[in-house]
């Protein structure tokens, strides 16, 4: 019987790890390969800070499941998982509703012989008071859409009307990581954007971005010569960065800091801190920690159930030699997704599997048009500082490794080929 291999997310890893086992075990039929996920799209996560801030369109950078299914050789299943069943190996996925609530596609199982889960992550908001009802959330491209929509409103609203209160905007964006500072960098964009194609009743001075970090420093996940130079740049945008502000309270009109203070804004972002999924937490019996990330050893597989791995934002995998686990960075899911691949064929063929040792090969940083920071790490150059336009220029790269990836050299220039014919026929930014 053919192996059953079922990955469920078609996040960057996710996917990745889908093509590149289709083209091989699912080409030659050495297993079947299906790839889960509860939407019929892709987009890769960190451009979500752009589609909020309407610098992409998401419908144009979008790639479809099922063409990608059918081009490199594995299935498509349209769900969300719900249950395991680790006895019977199978896994559940609850019912699928159409816009209108009717069923578009019923509950089911799938069966497998390895279990793969890269579900990502969501945003934590560590219960704060308020955060879940009054902060808007960049885990998903839809939240991210909604995000945009409201941002063009307040617009909409200014440009038509004469009411004066209405002629500026205040945004929050809570967590000082990079999500939040290439959001902030990035709406400093949009609102010169904005303005330039006549919206300008709001004028790109009257954007008032306050970013809230919690910790010392911007960026406190990287080394401080990186969040150093994307602090200063910050500020000569305009952002009001503020540190060592943990927030205790939301409400519909602002925020409220432990230390007192109150920052008024009409749109609110929680950026700050991951979990993984609540349906991990102990599924079937399954080790999770205390952010409900599944806990793997070096070679990916659950500590209690060889035959299901887990990799990703949603994995807690050790580095050896430290008392930390491997950071949920791009990066190091695309490194466990090439082991992967590796790793599923020796399953198959009965063999040991390797370990995965995690490798840095340095931080990028956007800040939209304006620059980049960040720094390249490798055997043969050490540790390299970069800011400006050669950081950019390296940070776009990290986007086109992601589409060769799934869709090989050639089919990326001729993306990158349309993707720049395109400048002279759109609006620079989302306007709808």
């Amino acid at each position: 019987m053919t192996h059953r291999i079922v990955i469920v997310g078609g996040g960057a890893g996710g996917l990745e790890l889908a093509t590149r086992l289709g083209k091989t075990l699912g080409k030659r039929g050495s297993a079947s390969v299906t790839l889960v996920d509860a939407n019929l799209t892709h987009i890769w996560k960190p451009l979500l800070h752009e589609v909020a801030a309407g610098s992409l369109n998401s419908y144009e950078d979008e790639l479809n499941y099922v063409a990608q299914a059918k081009w490199n050789h594995f299935e498509f299943q349209l769900g969300r998982m719900c249950g395991l069943d680790r006895a019977g190996k199978t896994i559940q996925l609850s019912a699928t509703l159409d816009e209108q609530g009717e069923e578009l596609v019923p509950a089911r199982s799938l069966a497998y012989d390895s279990l793969v889960i890269a579900v990502g992550s969501t945003t934590n908001d560590f219960g704060t008071q308020g955060a879940a009802e009054h902060c808007l959330f960049l885990d998903t491209r839809k939240q991210a859409e909604r995000f945009h929509q409201q941002l063009l409103n307040h617009y909409l609203r200014a440009h038509a009307g004469h009411d004066l209160s209405r002629e500026q905007i205040s945004v929050a964006i809570v967590g000082a990581g990079a999500t939040g500072v290439e959001l902030a960098a990035e709406l400093h964009h949009a609102a010169r954007e904005l303005a330039a194609y006549g919206l300008g009743r709001i004028k790109p001075e009257n954007m008032r971005i306050t970013l809230i970090e919690a910790g010392p420093r911007v960026l406190p996940a990287l080394p401080e010569r990186i969040g150093e130079p994307v602090h200063r740049t910050l500020e000569k945008l305009g952002v009001t960065v503020l540190t060592n502000a943990a927030v205790s309270e939301v409400t519909e009109t602002s925020l409220k800091t432990v230390g007192g203070q109150e920052i008024p804004a009409g749109l609110k972002v929680w950026a700050a801190g991951i979990r993984a999924p609540a349906f991990l937490r102990d599924i079937d019996g399954l080790e999770t920690n205390r952010i409900q990330q599944l806990v793997v050893r070096p070679t990916l597989q659950t500590t209690r159930d060889d035959a299901i791995f887990a990799f990703g934002d949603c994995a807690a995998c050790p580095q050896p030699g430290t008392d930390r686990n491997v950071p949920p960075r791009a990066q190091a899911a695309h490194q466990q997704a090439s082991l992967l691949v590796k790793s599923l064929k020796l399953r198959i063929e009965g063999k040991p599997l390797p370990e995965y040792t995690y490798k840095d090969y340095g931080s990028l940083i956007s800040l939209s048009s304006f620059s980049a920071v960040g720094n390249l790490m490798g055997n043969l150059t050490g540790s390299v500082m970069l800011e400006g336009w050669l950081a950019r220029i390296f940070y776009v790269s990290l986007y086109r490794m992601h589409q060769m990836a799934l869709f090989g050299v050639f089919r990326t220039a001729m993306l990158m080929l349309s993707s720049r014919i395109g400048r002279g026929t759109e609006p620079r930014l989302k306007l709808h």
